[in-house]
């Protein structure tokens, strides 16, 4: 494959990433470094690199349609972020100790558990109340969204603020040990125990994503894990991506959304399983 050839791929492949990341809320890592590792032959720590840059390039396309658009609730990003942006500093350090094995393998089973859970989760409609939560009230954490699906404007309710930060401080480590936008932890982690609609969690991810993964791409910098010729193709194909794949979220149906999360994270899981294991 010629120079000119690699770079239109890498671009293609950060595209393809970067509308589903923003779609999803995942950050574009999740189909970066698989298709970087599984169907290129890149050396995972260089695609993790890579993924780290194309991260921060989902959430500045993605965060600001979200924002503009009043999806994402700006609130719980900050300060969930305390979390996340601890824990991706923690994960940059132990994925230079982990072998890169233990890495696919750790990546798989946080995917496949993003998409069984997510998949299981009942309609926003039909769910019980949400219990008190005094911290995210004295806050200010709940909120409401303008929902194009529906036709409708959301109002809804956020619990279990402690166990969101704990979950987010693992979700940072995750970004940080493999690159990713941590979307596969923290889109759940908001879905199921905060109680966000689904496509709230997907906004705010994607609103929070470009700080967690900033806060450890200084680490992969230092390491000489991020080469320019693979990092910039990639980021820039994202770029774009994420700008087109945040224009369609307001009028998808939630229902629709979660399943097309479940299913693609799931299928990315086992693929990763599968290097991990052989």
């Amino acid at each position: 494959m010629s120079p000119l050839e690699l770079t239109l791929v890498l671009f293609a492949v950060g595209a393809v990433g970067g509308w589903l990341g923003a779609l999803l809320g995942l950050g574009g890592g999740f189909i970066v470094v698989p298709a970087l590792t599984l169907v290129l032959g890149m050396n995972i720590r260089l695609a993790i690199g890579a993924s780290i840059v194309a991260v921060i390039a989902t959430s500045s396309g993605a965060a600001v349609a979200y924002v503009r658009d009043h999806i994402a609730n700006m609130r719980i990003g900050m300060f969930l972020e305390m979390a996340t942006s601890t824990g991706a500093v923690t994960g940059a350090f132990l994925g230079s100790i982990l072998v890169p094995r233990v890495l696919y393998v750790i990546f798989a089973v946080a995917l496949g558990q993003s998409a069984i859970a997510v998949a299981r989760r009942k309609s926003f409609e039909h769910r019980p109340a949400q219990p008190p939560d005094p911290l995210a009230d004295s806050l200010g954490l709940h909120g409401s969204y303008p929902d194009a699906a529906r036709g409708r404007v959301v109002t809804y309710r956020v619990a279990r603020t402690k166990i969101g930060l704990l979950l987010m401080y693992v979700a940072g480590t995750v970004s940080g040990l493999l690159g990713v936008g941590s979307g596969t932890l923290k889109v759940p982690a908001m879905d199921l125990a905060m109680g966000l609609p689904i496509k709230v969690s997907t906004a705010t991810s994607n609103f929070m994503i470009g700080v967690t993964a900033a806060a450890s791409a200084g680490v992969y910098f230092e390491r000489g894990d991020v080469n320019p010729l693979i990092s910039a193709p990639v980021a820039l194909g994202v770029l774009v991506g994420a700008l087109g794949g945040a224009r369609l979220l307001s009028g998808i149906d939630p229902r629709r959304l979660r399943a097309l999360f479940a299913i693609v994270v799931f299928a990315v899981a086992l693929d990763m399983l599968v290097k991990g294991v052989t």
